[in-house]
């Protein structure tokens, strides 16, 4: 019953799904191949598919010379044409065929435009390849400016030139455009003006022989256009079944957004095949209102009466879960291995540049740092040490201060002295209790009079004289206050404002998810970055569960930030795409129960520990999400909109006033909540 609910569709939420159709070639032909066709859109069609394309020339196949002058084969390939039409009809995809098509006693290498039981359009290939193995303008003459009429395909007559772009009426951001081949080999690709002016998919119907290293160039190709255009780009050439009488083909399928592949088919195969991915159309379209660059170079560069636009119906897509595109479980951390590994190098030397550099601008020889022995103050001292070998300072300048307090537990305090030793850093104790308690006394605190009270003030009281201590100490010693606050926290607001963990002179962590954090500890860990001693000490602290230790444990329990503001694990993947895509609650909650539902779907960021790949339904996503909400829009604001200076480490992952994120600090997060509770089915 729940999964007949529009939530669990992806169309739903901005979803595209498009499959890159590599046919069994048949030469010279057209029946075969036209059968082969309606194989594979059937098969599209059972697959939940909104959109097919085929390769180069794929009714009549490439690499058959002069055999494409011959009119019996044209005609065949026209009635193939008129067969496939009625097939778009009945199954509702949109297929795109490579074809060729005579016009005005002249013959194009054509993308033809299936839709709704018709010929929608009929895009010509711009650039002709006529050097080394290709011949193309023996046969074919290229795209004109002059070509914006109509072709005529047997009986029916359709639009014709490269100023077309097509448009589902029904689905938002199903747009897409054609271009051929060697068209993305040019220096000006035709899609990029077809981005320009709308498209957020598209496609390259390819013949494109195989060469050695040659699939690598195609897929940088596919990549880069994908990325500078902000688009889709579905890539698919000839395979099987082409004549090798001089040149060999691969059958390449590629699938990208935004730079990222999203899949890539089987090169070589002998069998028709497709493949699939999920385009997000709605994701690409929020890139392009938040990159002002995008409009600006359309504005200049784009004459828009230039292009036509042709609607089809779409229908509701036949899609359903699972989602048919890689989705990343931690958004800040990829599950790549070699890409996390770089992310890791990456992320770990941004924070130690940034200390250095403020370091070398204040002539500062000392930092002072509390050290509470959890992941934050560990990563921020590391950080620090390798500033300061960098540097050439020695790691005694770094003034590590543990501060215990009333719930301070035995096992982070031995971390954390474990570590300032190991790391040989100048290590200090100061017991906050009796100053707390003063103050506690002073203000008429009921915990002052014996009461078992331990409520926020009681916590604050111990927060804010800690960084009071650091501050003052800072002060005594030259030296400034190196913060630990991290990207997570900030968001969530769990910080104590002003004279607490939210200020310091310098944040090195103010960039970095919590998530990401821990894979950092492990990788400086794993690496021995900072020496080999104290390995077993940041296992022992990745092994402890994140408290403030502020309250006393509770019938044994102890104090749980996770318990409180919920999972790190869910709060940055909601952080991520609500402010790196802007993406309403529904599809936030919709690519979290995606990603999140099933530990066995999907891959995991290497060194994962097995207790921590764990599992969430879609109720606990739904409150948690909508607890984050009312934190990020509406009760922490005030807290990012003064923030002290720290690096950017990923894109989007700035919540500093002067970077990604501004916002006002009396918001209230009703039309986000009421988003939510409209969309996303409670059971």
């Amino acid at each position: 019953m729940a999964d007949r609910h529009p939530f669990f569709s992806p169309s739903t939420h901005g979803f595209v799904r498009v499959a890159a159709a590599t046919p069994v070639v048949h030469t010279a032909d057209p029946a075969a191949n036209g059968a082969e066709h309606a194989r594979l859109i059937r098969q599209a069609a059972d697959e939940g598919c909104d959109l097919i394309v085929f390769p180069e020339l794929s009714l009549s196949a490439y690499a058959i010379d002069d055999l494409l002058l011959q009119d019996a084969l044209l005609d065949e390939v026209e009635q193939q044409v008129a067969e496939l039409v009625r097939l778009t009809e009945e199954t509702g995809v949109v297929a795109v065929v490579g074809a060729p098509i005579r016009r005005a006693d002249r013959l194009y290498n054509c993308g033809v435009v299936l839709a709704d039981g018709t010929v929608l359009g009929v895009v010509p290939k711009t650039y002709l390849p006529n050097y080394r193995e290709y011949y193309e303008k023996r046969w074919f003459s290229p795209a004109g400016r002059a070509d914006g009429d109509a072709i005529r395909i047997g009986e029916v007559w359709a639009p014709f030139g490269t100023h077309l772009l097509f448009e589902a009426d029904d689905r938002p951001g199903f747009a897409f455009g054609v271009e051929i081949c060697e068209d993305y080999w040019a220096p000006l690709p035709p899609s990029t003006r077809q981005a320009l002016a709308g498209a957020r998919i598209l496609l390259n119907l390819s013949a494109s022989n195989v060469l050695i290293g040659k699939a690598q160039d195609r897929s940088m190709l596919c990549s880069s256009q994908s990325a500078r255009a902000q688009a889709a780009y579905v890539f698919t050439a000839s395979g099987w079944g082409e004549s090798t009488t001089d040149l060999a083909w691969d059958g390449q399928a590629t699938i990208h957004e935004l730079g990222a592949c999203l899949a890539s088919g089987e090169r070589f195969s002998m069998e028709s095949h497709l493949t699939i991915a999920d385009i997000d159309v709605e994701r690409i379209g929020a890139e392009r209102m938040r990159t002002g660059t995008f409009a600006d170079c359309a504005r200049r560069e784009l004459d828009e009466t230039a292009f036509v636009t042709l609607t089809f119906e779409a229908g509701e897509g036949r899609a359903a879960s699972p989602l048919r595109r890689p989705l990343d479980r931690f958004p800040f951390v990829p599950d790549d291995a070699a890409r996390l590994d770089q992310d890791l190098y990456e992320a770990f030397n941004i924070q130690v540049q940034g200390l250095m550099r403020r370091m070398q601008a204040t002539n500062g020889e000392r930092i002072v740092i509390g050290v509470s022995g959890g992941l934050d103050s560990t990563h921020a001292l590391l950080v620090a040490c390798r500033a300061f070998d960098r540097l050439g300072l020695p790691r005694s300048s770094i003034l590590g201060f543990t501060m215990p307090g009333f719930a301070t537990s035995e096992g982070t305090k031995s971390n954390a002295w474990a570590l300032m030793k190991a790391l040989g850093v100048t290590g200090h104790e100061i017991d906050i209790r009796p100053t707390a308690k003063t103050m506690l006394k002073e203000i008429d605190h009921p915990f002052s009079r014996g009461e078992p009270v331990h409520d926020i003030t009681f916590e604050n009281v111990q927060a804010g004289l800690r960084t009071d201590y650091l501050f003052r100490l800072a002060n005594h010693h030259h030296a400034f206050v190196l913060g630990t606050g991290d990207l997570s926290e900030l968001a969530l607001g769990w910080a104590t404002y002003g004279v607490g963990d939210h200020m310091s002179h310098y944040n090195v962590n103010g960039g970095i998810a919590k998530t990401l954090m821990r894979h950092l500890i492990r990788w400086v860990a794993d690496r021995e970055v900072v020496g080999a001693e104290v390995v077993p000490i940041l296992r022992s602290i990745l092994g402890t569960e994140i408290s403030p230790e502020l309250v006393p444990p509770k019938d044994g329990e102890l104090q749980s930030t996770e318990g409180t503001v919920g999972p790190y694990a869910l709060n940055d993947f909601f952080l991520f795409y609500v402010t790196r895509f802007g993406l309403k609650p529904s599809k936030v909650a919709y690519l979290a129960h995606e990603a999140w539902s099933d530990p066995a779907r999907g891959a995991w960021p290497a060194g994962t520990p097995e207790d921590e790949k764990g599992s969430y339904d879609l109720a606990t996503i739904r409150a948690w999400l909508r607890k984050f909400l009312v934190r990020f829009f509406q009760t922490s604001q005030f807290k990012r909109s003064a923030l002290p200076n720290g690096p950017k480490v990923v894109t989007g992952g700035s919540l500093s006033p002067r970077g990604d994120w501004r916002a006002p600090s009396d918001a209230t997060a009703r039309v986000w909540l009421d988003e939510l509770d409209a969309n996303v089915p409670t059971e």
